[in-house]
């Protein structure tokens, strides 16, 4: 095997796709490589029809039942080659969901299309994602080339080309989704997060989340309330608000004596087995639909979204203890 390729495809035409997709995917058929095809249900019938017998060889998904959220995106990726076996390339075509975004969301699938060059470095598998120049906003085709190192039938990828914690860094400094001031807070400290808890099962379930995604959203916020006490002073405060399109759970903390030294990436990357750390902020990104944090050593601040049921209704902007 050789080293891991990422590479973005471009594409201004069906025959452009598919001449590109269908050579991809048969090589690697040919090279006895394990194809995973994750496109469009249009993408999906467009390559079985040119490969006729052929599609039957490669396993092929939805990409709308695939990249519901970034960091799940993720896991499920690295779930699937490691099922592979070490010495089996993966190869994979990757179409990310664009469509019906909101900007914080577009912004962490950039993200994630710049983490995919660190959580498989060295991985040995081979990733080409297609993005249709004809649909997509130009930030979105524009970025394509700022988080592949290559991009098929072009040669500006290694102008473009933006390391990912330089890119991480950027995505960070575009402005936090900050709730606001009107939102009241539940304060917290070491073992007395009960009524943090209640509070958020009822306002999840006032705003129509299922009672999984309530569930999910408790384990998310009570699992950074655990960093918060052990590493942010030992106590903090939680505020809920909601949007048209999230509910989300803001925590905060006070920062503690002994600055963190946080590792790169927190919680985007799986943590290593056997790890002794790193595995709260992975199982958090997992839970969530979204998380975006500033965390510093004077204090941090945590954002989660659970995105709302689309019949869901607006509500009240916050609630209190």
């Amino acid at each position: 095997m050789t080293g891991f390729v990422h590479q973005a495809l471009r594409y201004r035409s069906e025959d452009q796709f598919l001449d590109t997709v269908g050579r991809f995917v048969r090589d690697g058929l040919d090279a006895g490589d394990t194809l995973l095809v994750v496109v469009s249900l249009r993408n999906i019938t467009l390559l079985g029809e040119a490969l006729g017998s052929r599609f039957r060889d490669l396993e092929s998904h939805d990409a709308l039942d695939w990249y519901d959220c970034p960091s799940r995106t993720l896991g499920r990726y690295h779930s699937y080659c490691d099922r592979q076996g070490a010495g089996r390339r993966v190869r994979v075509v990757g179409e990310p969901v664009w469509e019906g975004r909101t900007e914080l969301e577009t912004r962490e699938w950039m993200r994630y299309e710049s983490l995919v060059n660190v959580a498989f470095a060295g991985s040995g598998h081979w990733i080409l994602c297609p993005y249709d120049v004809r649909a997509l906003p130009e930030g979105v085709v524009c970025g394509a080339a700022r988080t592949h190192p290559e991009l098929v039938h072009e040669s500006r990828a290694a102008v473009d080309y933006a390391d990912p914690a330089a890119f991480s860094a950027e995505c960070d400094g575009r402005g936090l989704a900050r709730l606001p001031g009107g939102a009241d807070g539940i304060r917290f400290t070491r073992g007395r997060t009960a009524a943090v808890r209640r509070a958020l099962t009822a306002y999840a379930r006032r705003l129509g989340l299922s009672e999984q995604r309530a569930y999910d959203l408790v384990a998310a916020a009570h699992e950074t309330m655990v960093n918060a006490v052990r590493y942010g002073g030992g106590q903090g405060v939680v505020r809920l608000h909601s949007d048209r399109d999230h509910v989300i759970c803001e925590i905060s903390d006070f920062g503690a004596r002994t600055p963190v030294a946080w590792p790169p990436f927190p919680g985007h990357l799986p943590p290593e087995v056997g790890a002794a750390g790193g595995h709260g902020m992975w199982l958090v990104r997992q839970l969530s639909d979204l998380v975006d944090g500033d965390l510093a050593p004077e204090g941090s601040v945590v954002w989660l979204y659970f995105r709302r049921p689309a019949r869901a209704q607006p509500a009240a902007g916050s609630v209190n203890s």
